[in-house]
């Protein structure tokens, strides 16, 4: 049998025409904004397509903010940085074939960050699958290894539980990635498909002909079987998965007997959000000093006394005691090996994978990491031996302070980036959310930017993702309105964001984007050139990105001396509030900072 290749391309054109007016019937793509409503969702990134477009539509009937990007990669990246900011599922939606296959990136990403992500994906219609349709490929076997789920939909009445169960499945346990493959013509309504598979099938008189009718027929009764019936499913309320009594109790006898105990909190501790204040306080009754990594960064606001921010591999191999929480033995501890092997070690994680990934933990806390500290802290008392190991890691901070303000003040023909750091520390807002997008720019940040409190630092995560900056932006300005919004840009990594300057522009959200400009990919070309002796393919050159800004709408700056960067940082946090995205390009200095820190 053989259909009419043009039908995707109806569907497209009718779904564009039906974006621009209001839903006048209900159709799959409104079961799946009813659903996404009742889950309590009011924003959806997107990049148009018309395999998707019932569902834009209906979103936006029934009030949901639509947030479109010019790449799905972003849209998704857009969809990870709102779950990770607010703890609720976030959603995309992208259409078939290049429109999910750009999405893979950023998927594996928000795998590997455990954040609830629900993508909703488009596809060829039903009844053209395999046959050569306008974007079809066989979808599940690219997303499936990225996600927790790949929902096959086939039938118009799966589409609102579809959801309800992405939404669930994405938060509970360790929470990940879903995905929704929802073909064109389970989106529009029954009447149109239904005259689409008539005309597809045409009026011979044929044997062939006549088999084909009876088949879209039989096809079109099955797929619409219960759809007016559906109901919307209610939002579901997973449960807190938490570690046992005994692993808390454990955990305590070993801290209440350390006399050098230490904490890592990684970004899987602030996974349930709206804990992130009660956690702070966990931290702060323990007594016991801190590093904080990922989304944790910034969880003890900007000075507290018990967060250590350098020589975090000296001070592991002193402690007696370690909890890791939310936090794996992948190659940021150096694969277990920067815990020495006499500390009781402890791992709070809600992956048994993870807690014991590379060394196995004294003590396995398999659950929400928050949840345990907040139980550990009702069972450990702070120690006499504790403010002596306090004062020897704060001072050795203070010296590293002394090292980098030092290091600050070394004059240069262009920027400082330590020196540009410090000022943009000392610029920023009470209530300012930094994102990080880069390799060496946005390595030297992390040694001098503090995040303000909980919830204000993005950065990739395990993946080490170049080009999140854009989306992370768009994503956190839509979770957080109103928020100061600042991007830390390399060079080399702002060329995946900067035509999401346009999306800025055109939907209001005024971020500060800083671009470390050194013409190069500076954290590739210092060890290959060492080792190597070849600059091959990481040279840059020093592009006027402030004009790239601003032939998208937005303003543009540029400092190439220590001496414009005070001024600038007050001119762009001007143009900002006035709802103006501003891009600064900082022309930096050379330095040998981070010499030696290429990762493995």
């Amino acid at each position: 049998m053989a259909l009419s290749g043009t039908a995707p391309e109806t569907m497209a054109r009718q779904g564009r025409d039906d974006a621009m007016a209001p839903v006048a019937v209900r159709h799959g793509g409104d079961h799946v904004a009813a659903a996404l409503q009742a889950q309590g969702t009011t924003v959806m990134f997107t990049l148009c397509g018309g395999h998707i477009s019932p569902i834009l539509s209906a979103a936006k009937a029934r009030g949901l903010r639509i947030v479109d990007t010019r790449d799905e990669v972003t849209a998704v990246f857009a969809a990870d940085a709102y779950a990770r900011l607010t703890g609720r599922p976030g959603v995309a939606a992208v259409t078939a074939g290049p429109g999910i296959t750009n999405t893979l990136t950023a998927l594996k990403n928000a795998q590997l960050a455990q954040s609830p992500v629900v993508l909703i994906a488009g596809a060829a219609p039903t009844a053209l699958q395999g046959r050569g349709a306008l974007q079809d490929i066989d979808q599940r076997p690219l997303v499936a290894p990225h996600v927790k789920r790949f929902f096959k939909l086939r039938r118009v009445a799966e589409l609102g539980p579809a959801v309800a169960e992405a939404f669930a499945l994405a938060l509970e346990g360790v929470p990940g990635p879903v995905c929704l493959e929802c073909p064109v013509d389970l989106l529009y309504d029954e009447a149109s498909i239904r005259q689409w598979y008539a005309e597809a099938a045409g009026k011979g008189t044929g044997l062939a002909d006549r088999a084909l009718r009876w088949y879209l027929n039989r096809h079109a009764e099955r797929m619409f079987a219960g759809a007016a019936q559906a109901s919307t499913p209610a939002r579901r309320t997973g449960v807190l998965p938490t570690a046992g009594d005994g692993a808390v109790a454990a955990a305590a006898r070993a801290m209440n007997r350390a006399e050098r105990p230490l904490m890592v909190i990684g970004s899987q501790a602030v996974v349930n959000a709206g804990r992130a204040d009660a956690l702070a306080a966990a931290v702060g009754a323990l007594g016991i000093p801190v590093y904080l990594s990922g989304m944790a960064r910034g969880l003890l606001g900007r000075e507290h006394p018990l967060q250590r921010r350098q020589a975090r591999r000296n001070a592991l191999r002193e402690a007696d005691a370690v909890l890791l929480a939310g936090v794996p033995c992948d190659f940021r501890l150096d694969y277990g090996r920067h815990v020495r092997r006499s500390a009781t070690l402890i791992a709070a994680n809600r992956s048994a994978k993870d807690a014991r990934l590379n060394r196995r933990p004294n003590v396995a806390a398999i659950g929400d990491a928050g949840a345990f500290i907040e139980a550990l802290a009702t069972r450990v008392a702070p120690q006499a031996a504790w403010p002596s190991w306090l004062e020897n890691l704060a001072e050795r901070d203070r010296a590293r302070e002394a090292e980098i303000d030092t290091q600050a003040a070394e004059p240069g023909e262009f920027v400082n980036p330590l020196a540009f750091f410090r000022a943009m520390d000392k610029a920023a807002a009470d209530d300012a959310i930094f994102v990080a997008d880069g390799g060496d720019f946005v390595g030297t940040a992390s040694y001098v930017l503090r995040p303000r409190g909980p919830l204000a630092w993005l950065d990739p995560g395990a993946f080490g993702t170049l080009g999140v900056g854009a989306g992370f932006a768009i994503g956190a300005a839509s979770a957080r309105p109103g928020r100061e919004l600042w991007i830390v840009f390399g060079d080399g990594a702002c060329g995946w964001s900067l035509s999401e300057i346009d999306s800025c522009v055109r939907q209001g959200f005024a971020p500060i984007m800083v671009v470390g400009n050194d013409a190069g990919w500076t954290q590739i070309a210092r060890e290959q050139v060492k080792m190597l002796h070849d600059e091959v393919a990481t040279v840059l050159a020093r592009t006027d990105y402030h004009r790239v800004a601003e032939g998208f709408g937005a303003a543009g700056l540029c400092v190439k001396t220590d001496a414009e960067v005070p001024a600038a940082l007050a001119q762009a946090r001007d143009i900002a509030r006035s709802g103006r995205p501003v891009l600064v390009n900082v022309w930096l200095e050379k330095t040998a900072f981070r010499e030696g820190s290429l990762s493995m």
